[in-house]
Parts: structure tokens; C-alpha cells; sequence
């Protein structure tokens, strides 16, 4: 068993995700040593959870669209790490999805990151990941954080989530889209090619 699956047993057992285990669902998570690129989200969705699959919905879709990339790139673990926030779904609350745990990431988060060495970029996928890994860096909202995403280059780039129910945060911010998004895909492919 690799070091990375040893890693993995380990947070299955722990009692605090007990409830997921005997439900059946691993930790959800992609990490190899290889990938250049990790991916920080908040939470698996209840899709991603039951197949098994991170990121396996509509906003997926988007987010491939978002990093130029194909579904079968963001599949290669040589190219992609993927470490949400927790590594199981929250549930449902009454606007959503519940947030992630507190100090799930905290504690599993750098544990991982020493297997990644080569990790040149992350991206930093809605609120909970850019205040966890910018810290003091992050600004007061996740818009005003995102705005300010040449400030966090080259290793990071913010971004929201790239739900489908978002469009009306997109109208309001069209600079996403013709500033933001070209640098990212400029900085994936730089990234990617080292691969």
C-alpha cells in the first residue's frame, strides 16, 4: 500500500468520518506524486460522493472549461491533485450545501501535501479555500478576493465556484471571464506542459 493510501485508510478510520464509512464512501480526494496543479473546493456534492468521482456534475464541466482543459485532463492525478476542503459531503442545509467541517483540512490538508512536491499551482475554488490557504491574504469578500487574483500569481489563482447557478454573479462580473480566465488557462498549460 502506497504512503498516499496508507493516508487514506487512515482518514476513513478515523471516528469522526465513521457515519461515511460504514455508509461506504471513501475519502474523497486525487493525489499522486507526479501532479503539477491542485484543485482546493470546498466539498464533494452528493454526485461526486456516491460515484466516487470528484467534481462529476455540471460544474465540472464548467471548471474544465474554466482551466482549458479536457474531463480526461482533469482525470490524470499526474496532472491534477484534487483536495477539497473535506473530503465528504456536508448534506443539504437550508440555502445548499452544509460548509465543510471545521479543521478537516487542517488537519488531513498538510499530511497530503507532503507527498505533492511538485505542485507549481493551485487553484483555490470559493470562500472556504481562499480563506484557509491565503489567510490574511484573503480580502473581505470572495469577489473582492477573486478581483484581486493577479496579486496571488504565479502559485495561486482564485476563483468562485463554478456552479451553473452562478450566472448571475457573471453578469455582475465580466471581467472573470475576459481577464481572469485567460491568465488561468495561460498558467494550466504552462504548468501542464512540465508534466
Amino acid at each position: 500500500m502506497s504512503n498516499l493510501e496508507s493516508l487514506r485508510a487512515a482518514i476513513a478510520a478515523d471516528a469522526e468520518n465513521d457515519a461515511a464509512t460504514r455508509a461506504g464512501y471513501r475519502p474523497l480526494f486525487v493525489a499522486a506524486e507526479p501532479a503539477r496543479i491542485l484543485l482546493v473546493g470546498q466539498a464533494p456534492g452528493r454526485i461526486a460522493q456516491e460515484t466516487g468521482i470528484p467534481w462529476n456534475d455540471a460544474s465540472g464541466q464548467m471548471l474544465c472549461s474554466w482551466l482549458g482543459v479536457t474531463d480526461a485532463d482533469l482525470r490524470n492525478p499526474d496532472m491534477f491533485a484534487i483536495m477539497p476542503m473535506d473530503f465528504y459531503y456536508p448534506g443539504k442545509g437550508p440555502s445548499g450545501d452544509l460548509p465543510p467541517r471545521r479543521g478537516f483540512a487542517a488537519r488531513w490538508h498538510p499530511q497530503i501535501l507532503e507527498h505533492l512536491p511538485h505542485i507549481e499551482l493551485t487553484v483555490l475554488i470559493g470562500t472556504y479555500a481562499q480563506r484557509h490557504y491565503l489567510g490574511a491574504q484573503a480580502r473581505r469578500t470572495v469577489t473582492e478576493t477573486v478581483r484581486s487574483f493577479r496579486d496571488y500569481l504565479p502559485d495561486m489563482v482564485p476563483v468562485v465556484h463554478p456552479s451553473p447557478i452562478n450566472f448571475r454573479w457573471h453578469s455582475k462580473n465580466p471581467w472573470f471571464k475576459s481577464e481572469l480566465l485567460p491568465v488561468l488557462q495561460t498558467r494550466v498549460q504552462e504548468v501542464a506542459s512540465l508534466v
